[in-house]
């Protein structure tokens, strides 16, 4: 097959990239019959990293038929706890939010990546204008009507529009001329996951330590998936203890909250940067995912970015065929740009502020922190206010 083929296929959309973020928008445009083809080698799930998936991602997930596949191995999250673990001069106070406070009966769900990804892969399954192609994206020409992609095998398929929810060197992106802003941090970020002696009751509690959050999220029975952030230094030292010896560290870590804390197998370290490209959509290419937002692990924010990422590309691309119109034409790619760049904007503003107040040695940013958590625990209409912005901006809520 090559691109002047009289025969060649032309999808209204491709989607490269077979992660959470992939798989949900190709399963959202398929469910409206939109003509997909989705590039991505099927590969096992590498690790056993979890996802909080807040309540938003949940109805979205619902929409599209997926939640119902794997509700039952995902935990619910209540409660949000935040303790100040620094040890210095000015600490905050410990602050927790009950999702009954804003009227819901919890924040949203901890899950298994993998279990996430199997509910996604059967849904997908079901799409008959949904095509799965199983190989991996190599090389991509953009022109003024379409875009073709050659595959690793030497396939070939053409579309009007491009997502690339490829991740971080992502190839989609680069084919667009997208730049990106990256930062690496001096932090990185451990995963694993216990068992504890004591049930966690849907609590998630997030421990501030001088190094970055550490924080214990539920999951179904007495086990929660941990999220360990630490300098690389530290990090590299915790990765190669005993499993004995990280099971005493992870329990001092929580300071044994849960009692008795036993490490199960698998862990994963990887280090933590914030990368934003300085546009989201461009040459008939939009981007999602780590493609377009890497930020680090607090406030379950990443996937759940891309989740909304997904809905925005679904949404998008319907009202525009809707109307008769060309899915990647420039005025869609901007309206797209436009209301992503707010929302992946804010969230990492707010990560980074909120990453930078904990590791400095400042004495200002430190007091100005502990009084900002002072207020939220004490001021019951700011703390609602607060929780309803961390589950979703107040202008999709609106909408």
């Amino acid at each position: 097959m090559n691109d002047t083929s009289a025969d060649l296929t032309l999808y209204d959309v491709a989607v490269v990239g077979g992660g959470p973020v992939g798989l949900a928008t190709a399963v959202a445009l398929a469910q409206a019959e939109i003509r997909v083809a989705l590039i991505a080698s099927r590969k096992p799930y590498p690790d056993n990293r979890t996802t909080a998936l807040l309540s938003g991602s949940v109805d979205f997930l619902q929409r599209i038929g997926v939640w119902e596949r794997c509700e039952d191995k995902a935990t619910a999250l209540r409660t949000m706890r935040l303790v100040d673990d620094t040890r210095r001069l000015i600490r905050a106070p410990e602050v927790r939010f009950n999702s009954e406070e804003i009227g819901l009966d919890t924040f949203g769900y901890n899950i298994e990546n993998r279990e996430l990804l199997i509910a996604l892969e059967a849904r997908a399954a079901e799409c008959p204008t949904l095509t799965r192609i199983d190989d991996d994206a190599e090389a991509i020409d953009v022109t003024e009507l379409n875009v073709t992609i050659r595959t690793r095998q030497g396939g070939v398929v053409a579309a009007r529009l491009v997502v690339g929810a490829d991740g971080r060197q992502s190839i989609c992106r680069d084919a667009a001329g997208i730049e990106v802003k990256r930062r690496e941090l001096d932090q990185a970020a451990m995963t694993f996951n216990v068992t504890h002696a004591r049930p966690h009751h849907n609590v998630s509690t997030e421990f501030h330590t001088p190094n970055g959050p550490c924080v214990f999220v539920p999951l179904p029975g007495n086990r929660s998936s941990v999220v360990w952030v630490a300098s690389p230094a530290e990090a590299k030292r915790l990765m190669a203890l005993s499993d004995e010896q990280l099971s005493d560290a992870a329990e001092r870590a929580m300071h044994s909250i849960l009692g008795r804390v036993s490490v199960g197998p698998g862990r994963h370290v990887f280090p933590l940067a914030i990368e934003q490209p300085r546009q989201f959509a461009k040459n008939r290419i939009v981007l999602a995912g780590e493609a377009a937002h890497v930020l680090p692990p607090i406030g379950a924010q990443g996937l759940n970015l891309g989740l909304r990422d997904a809905s925005d590309i679904a949404d998008l691309v319907i009202d525009t065929m809707t109307r008769g119109e060309d899915p990647g034409n420039p005025l869609a790619l901007a309206q797209f740009d436009s209301r992503r760049r707010n929302d992946i904007a804010s969230r990492t503003m707010a990560i980074d502020l909120a990453n930078r107040s904990l590791l400095s040695d400042f004495l200002p940013m430190q007091a100005a922190r502990a009084t900002g958590l002072h207020l939220l625990n004490a001021i019951r209409p700011l703390r609602r206010i607060a929780m309803r912005e961390g589950l979703a901006p107040t202008w999709r809520r609106l909408s």
